[in-house]
């Protein structure tokens, strides 16, 4: 049974074990440290669409005062409101939701400021029920604002009342979307069809197709490895919206996404200039591929993965971002490796090699850059020296546990979860101590992990001994080599020796033992199992435990 059909079966044997053991409770709602959302449908039922209109009352008597549900409301309005979500949405009783602000009639959305986030229309409430820590999301979204100035959602913890019934505690967060307060890109209108208004700004995501309609392709390259030749990369358009864009905007974002994936797939990397610089801001990719990486987002690249681009006259180059949807971090996830905080999130496609929805082959080509790697390993540096130390995270999940802590004693009253198993939990602890204890404790072995491997190769070639490297030889030829190149290695005294084929991360891709009697050695590596990318590739000979030496291989064109 394949992954994607034993996956569908388990979700479908979830939801009949959902709706036995984890009915809701009712119980009394006096007060809450948090800001309460009381919303009323007026008797309608909330639908995946369309909006239904209702009203909401926030009631935020201030920092330190206690809000009770009969107080005077710091704001009200109506709004239309429908659930979101695709998995959440049909496995858990608890729902997530989305809603737009609206005018008095509850026809027309109006912006306003809500809980001291920018003015806006659409929020989201997220129910953050499979995360019995409440906490991951907002850890993510916390950390990304500190590491550096690009747009992510802001977010507040929240009570939500729904037609009297007390729902528990949700995440308030703003939708993602074009606004100066949000996605700050240009506004780009029908009649924006030429010059440099066409050139932005446009908001791009990869994601499942299902849901609200976009206009999207597929990429013109398959995911790498090329292991299911069936799997496409779907680009769809998120801004502007499917009946907005015209033939010229979407032909327009169509070719610039084309053209980079052109120039990142052919350049060999063999000269300083990276045909890849014209086309994103390598900054924010950085930036994005860390924060995933720190979480081992299951998620990442290949789902709720957005970017963005604004005129040319603006810099009009390609972001990634803004970061979104982190449920199943830190260990959250009991499939494609998902709980292990060994590993890397983006060698996904070979670690699922399955699942329907895989990463664009943009970040192996990058990944595979050294002079992009470098620039990844001496950011996580600078920030595990300040934002991403250990105890940074530790006191945030401590202090941020501490003030829900009233709201999430109520919250799993209503859920009662805690020490059942939810989709996809990995870890199923016995109270939510021991959720956040695992869930600090993950973080702590993640990062340590992260630091001994940021360095990939580097760390196996500063192992060299001199001496020994004197007395061995290891040679390939030809080098640059295209499909194929030849090993040589001859040893000062026969025994336990092995040579690797390494990359840059320092990843294995080949092992061989030679036989322990042997001094001379050679064989005709194929390399068009490795990809013809032009980027290098580390052989490393060992013999008794030790490094004796390395040589660098490129594979040309």
């Amino acid at each position: 049974m394949n992954f994607i059909r034993s996956r569908h079966i388990y979700l479908l044997t979830l939801i009949g074990l959902l709706a036995c053991h984890h009915a809701s409770k009712a119980q009394i709602f006096e007060s809450s440290n948090l800001p309460i959302l009381v919303i009323d449908t007026r008797g309608q039922t909330i639908l995946d669409e369309p909006k239904i209109v209702a009203s909401l009352k926030i009631i935020s008597n201030g920092t330190g005062k206690l809000n009770k549900p009969t107080d005077k409301p710091a704001f009200e309005s109506k709004i239309g409101i429908e659930l979101r979500g695709s998995t959440s949405q049909d496995l858990f009783p608890k729902k997530p939701f989305g809603f737009e602000l609206r005018d008095t009639s509850g026809l027309e959305g109006v912006s306003a400021s809500i809980l001291g986030l920018p003015s806006e229309e659409d929020f989201v409430l997220n129910a953050t029920y499979n995360d019995k820590t409440l906490l991951r999301e907002v850890v993510v979204y916390d950390f990304y604002h500190r590491m550096n100035q690009q747009y992510a959602t802001r977010y507040r913890f929240c009570e939500v009342l729904l037609n009297g019934n007390y729902q528990g505690i949700y995440i308030l967060m703003e939708k993602i979307k074009r606004d100066k307060n949000r996605v700050s890109v240009s506004k780009l209108e029908p009649k924006d069809d030429s010059g440099d208004a066409l050139t932005g700004g446009y908001i791009l995501k990869v994601d499942k197709t299902t849901g609200s309609p976009s206009d999207y392709w597929n990429s013109s390259y398959l995911p790498q490895p090329v292991l299911k030749p069936s799997l496409k990369v779907p680009i769809q358009v998120e801004y502007p919206k499917k009946g907005d864009l015209t033939s010229n905007q979407f032909g327009y974002i169509q070719k610039y996404i084309n053209d980079f994936e052109k120039a990142i797939h052919d350049d060999t990397y063999s000269g300083s200039e990276r045909a890849y610089n014209r086309y994103i801001d390598v900054n924010s990719w950085i930036d994005y591929l860390l924060i995933n990486e720190v979480g081992r987002n299951v998620d990442a690249y290949r789902l709720s993965t957005f970017l963005y681009k604004d005129r040319d006259s603006k810099g009009g180059k390609l972001f990634m971002g803004p970061i979104w949807d982190f449920n199943l971090t830190f260990g959250n996830a009991d499939y494609c490796d998902g709980e292990k905080y060994q590993g890397w999130s983006f060698d996904f496609n070979t670690t699922c090699p399955d699942d329907y929805f895989q990463m664009p082959f943009w970040w192996k080509k990058l990944l595979a850059d050294e002079a992009f790697a470098t620039q990844v390993r001496q950011r996580y540096t600078t920030l595990r020296q300040g934002v991403l130390q250990t105890q940074n995270l530790h006191r945030y999940i401590d202090s941020t546990a501490l003030a829900i802590q009233d709201a999430r004693i109520r919250n799993f009253q209503r859920w009662p979860v805690i020490g059942q198993k939810l989709w996809p939990n990995y870890f199923v602890g016995k109270t939510y101590n021991e959720e956040v204890n695992y869930l600090k404790g993950w973080v702590a072995d993640r990062l340590n992990w992260m630091d001994a491997s940021m360095q990939g190769i580097n760390n196996t070639i500063t192992a060299v001994d001199p001496a020994l490297e004197k007395l061995n030889l290891l040679t390939s030829y030809p080098n640059p080599a295209r499909e194929a190149a030849t090993i040589e290695i001859h040893l000062s005294k026969p025994g336990a020796a092995r040579w690797r084929l390494m990359d840059l991360w320092g990843r294995v891709l080949r092992e061989t033992t030679l036989a322990e009697d042997a001094t001379d050695y050679k064989q005709t590596l194929d390399l068009r199992a490795y990809g013809d990318y032009g980027y290098p590739l580390f052989l490393v000979l060992e013999q008794d435990g030790k490094v004796l030496t390395s040589r660098r291989l490129l594979i040309g064109k």
